[in-house]
């Protein structure tokens, strides 16, 4: 391993997000927040130290990073991340526990939206800020931002953004890694500039519309009211649903319609196969639910935005649908699972998974029909490299052996119910955020002891990072050198 260039990456991306500290500094500064001001200083100063120190010692002699150094780089960056990151939260009081504040962070950066706090109103505004805008750089992906901003640190970038972008596969937009992180922001910072508008034009405050663009970009699902969306108008509910849907599509149909490749980009199964799910859930959760209902409207509103911010793993609420009959809630856990599409800011096993899982199964079925057969699994008319295939497949099962895993170890250490459980297992590992009873729309997990948590943060992790990348870093066969 090339530990010089992996630490000296890390220090960049320390330096990154110290900077970026500076837009809650101007936060405090607007709505006179003092003490909330100094603590961000505190931060910013000791993670500039820390970073520095990192680039100094780590100047790199040889720039070459190896595929298992992009996993190592990307698990090493996210830890670091979230703990400068929850430092503010411990230094100005209004999180005083560690644990707390790294469970809050963490669930910022995955963009999981799960929250310990139990009187989100009474955060500072500068604190609110940061919070939410944590979901804003996790979404695409810290080290994805990074890339974008700094000079590539080696020719073989491209093993960082794979290890990072969720998904089976990433795909180069353009021949540089650093070219395609720009052009990925660009998207993403494009589609959030068009909903903060659209919010403020539907009269949500300036300063509420920010905070909600960044959770709803970043797929993440932190609100700054204790009831979340539900205050506001119908029109910043339907805004913020459709863009959650936006926002759980693959980047790369966005490239190819900025590019004016429009066929290419509606040929994609993987996106109608998500939309269409998204439409038949909204129609079951419909007939479930229509007789509490008085107004069409309101019932339509409801169930989509559910749906929406479910599949897309945003987390947000207009209705505590913890208090829905049993098949609305089992169908929304089961969209837990699915997720949204790979390239996207959401989080669960994405659809090209579930896809390709299918078809695997249908595929093993055609084999024990016909022994003689030849079958390959095609997506798109296109045949799926055997590698992505037995990809997908392992990833199929260490997923379900994480979720067991972490499920076995939540019902040990706390005796909350089954359901409160299970759904905060599926609500963190595919960050979500809410989950059912305890966890449910309306409560959080304080509840949780502190062991619980640094496992449910370890989950968030697993599910953003998408599993290997932690086994990898946990490996001590990674950390040799290579030669």
């Amino acid at each position: 391993m090339n530990t010089k260039t992996v630490f000296y990456i890390t220090g960049k991306i320390i330096i990154t997000v110290s900077v970026l500290m500076f837009l809650p500094v101007i936060t405090a500064i607007c709505y006179n927040e003092i003490h909330s001001l100094l603590s961000f200083l505190y931060v910013i100063v000791g993670g500039f130290a820390v970073g520095f120190v990192l680039t100094f010692l780590c100047r790199k002699k040889d720039g070459v990073l190896y595929a298992k150094d992009g996993f190592i780089v990307v698990t090493l960056a996210w830890i670091a991340s979230s703990v400068l990151g929850a430092m503010p939260f411990v230094v100005s009081g209004e999180i005083p526990s560690f644990t707390n504040a790294f469970f809050e962070t963490v669930s910022g950066f995955t963009t999981t939206g799960a929250s310990i706090l139990t009187n989100v109103e009474a955060m500072s505004k500068s604190m609110l800020f940061w919070r939410s805008f944590t979901h804003f750089i996790g979404g695409m992906g810290i080290i994805v931002f990074v890339m974008a901003l700094i000079p590539a640190v080696s020719g073989r970038s491209i093993h960082i953004l794979r290890a990072e972008m969720p998904g089976p596969t990433v795909d180069k937009i353009m021949p540089k890694a650093k070219d395609t992180a720009k052009i990925l922001y660009l998207i993403y910072i494009g589609l959030a500039a068009a909903e903060a508008i659209m919010l403020l034009f539907g009269g949500m405050p300036l300063f509420d519309s920010l905070v909600h663009t960044f959770g709803t970009a970043g797929t993440g699902g932190f609100g700054i009211k204790a009831n979340s969306i539900a205050g506001y108008s119908n029109f910043c509910q339907w805004v913020i649903a459709v863009f959650m849907v936006i926002f759980g599509i693959n980047f790369n149909v966005f490239y190819l319609l900025l590019i004016k490749r429009t066929v290419s980009a509606f040929k994609s199964s993987e996106l109608w196969t998500y939309l269409g799910i998204i439409a038949a859930s909204t129609g079951f959760i419909c007939l479930n639910i229509y007789s509490t209902y008085e107004k069409f409207s309101d019932l339509i509103r409801d169930s989509f935005f559910q749906v929406s911010t479910i599949i897309s793993t945003t987390g947000f609420s207009t209705v505590d649908f913890d208090k829905w009959p049993t098949f609305s809630k089992a169908l929304l856990l089961l969209l837990m699972v699915t997720g949204a599409c790979a390239g996207s800011t959401a989080g669960g096993i994405k659809i090209s998974r579930v896809v390709l899982l299918f078809k695997i199964v249908l595929n093993r079925l055609k084999l024990l029909l016909h022994p003689r057969a030849v079958c390959t699994v095609k997506v798109d008319k296109k045949t799926v490299d055997p590698d992505v295939v037995s990809g997908v497949t392992v990833y199929a099962v260490l997923y379900f052996v994480c979720i067991i895993a972490i499920f076995l170890i939540l019902c040990i250490e706390k005796s909350f119910d089954i359901e409160s459980n299970l759904s905060a297992t599926l609500a963190c590992f595919n960050n979500i955020g809410p989950g059912l009873a305890i966890v449910g729309p309306t409560a959080s997990y304080a509840g949780y002891s502190a062991l619980s948590k640094w496992v449910l943060s370890v989950a968030m992790l697993m599910g953003r990072l998408e599993i290997f990348p932690i086994l990898l870093f946990l490996s001590p066969s990674a950390w040799k050198k290579a030669g």
